[in-house]
């Protein structure tokens, strides 16, 4: 594999990983505030923010850029802190 094809393999995932560490740090201060995860606003924001990230991490794949088990890590670690988040206020 040439050293641009794992540059931009590289770059791809690196940009993944940020856009959901943003969306973790997301969590993590619904989490900290225990602010009810059901609120329409809250609920829209990170619907919306875990399905732009699913559709990058597709084209990411597509694109033979990023591995599919690499996006599916991503993306249940996402899901596992959400439901975390979920259990923490049913639990409050």
């Amino acid at each position: 594999m040439s050293e641009v094809a794992i540059d931009h393999r590289e770059k791809a995932y690196e940009l993944l990983k940020s856009d959901a560490d943003k969306i973790l740090k997301l969590i993590k201060v619904q989490m900290d505030n225990l602010t009810m995860p059901q609120c329409p606003l809250y609920e829209e924001v990170l619907d919306t923010q875990m399905f732009g990230l699913s559709r990058e991490i597709d084209f990411a794949v597509r694109l033979g850029l990023v591995e599919d088990h690499i996006g599916r890590e991503l993306m249940d670690t996402l899901e596992r802190e959400l439901s975390a988040l979920h259990d923490a206020f049913t639990n409050k």
